[in-house]
């Protein structure tokens, strides 16, 4: 058995924060696909979402910093377990694991960065009364406002899976799709 381990907003596009945009519905199109030709010697893990689990949802955009100034690390550790529970019964032969690329959680190879003393927490209870076009809007003004920066290095819950587990990470790309999707087939395929 192998097992693919994926962030759950790549198959469900409802955890992202602001909600879905039609860049995240393709996204789970393209992966459902993909998950539906792999032959029966792969199994799927989509683990639980960490910032649902923190902050809930929706919830306003915010860097890996404030995350961990939540208390984010203690929430990944939790979820490492889980995973490392899942692998240590079932010892698949190969394991994959696929995260976001930006996503301060979920990053693999890059994530989204922010001056935790300078944001305003109060948005989080502030978000979760609005409506999905105004979410999408003030989105928009709190990254700008906020200076969020991709930067090179995993987010909170992928760091700790490189420090724990073997196996290939790899970092799916919403604004290059396709290119996400050859890779991880490629990968898949091996």
């Amino acid at each position: 058995m192998n097992l693919l381990i994926i962030a759950p907003c790549l198959l469900s596009p409802f955890y992202v924060y602001r909600g879905p945009k039609e860049k995240e519905y393709i996204t789970a199109k393209l992966l459902r696909t993909l998950i539906g030709e792999l032959g029966d010697e792969w199994q799927i893990l989509a683990y639980p979402c960490p910032e649902f689990e923190l902050v809930g949802w929706p919830r306003p955009p915010m860097g890996r910093e404030s995350f961990e100034r939540l208390g984010m690390r203690e929430r990944v550790k939790v979820i490492a377990d889980f995973i490392g529970r899942i692998l240590t019964e079932e010892k698949p032969e190969k394991v994959v694991f696929l995260g976001v690329k930006g996503s301060p959680t979920c990053g693999v190879f890059h994530t989204i960065s922010n001056d935790p003393d300078s944001f305003d927490y109060g948005l989080i209870p502030e978000f979760f009364y609005m409506d999905k076009k105004r979410r999408l809007e003030e989105s928009r003004k709190v990254i700008e406002h906020f200076g969020f920066k991709v930067k090179e290095g995993p987010g909170l819950l992928f760091e700790e899976l490189m420090e724990r587990f073997d196996g290939t990470f790899i970092e799916f790309d919403k604004e290059n799709m396709r290119e996400s999707i050859e890779k991880l087939k490629e990968i898949l395929r091996d």
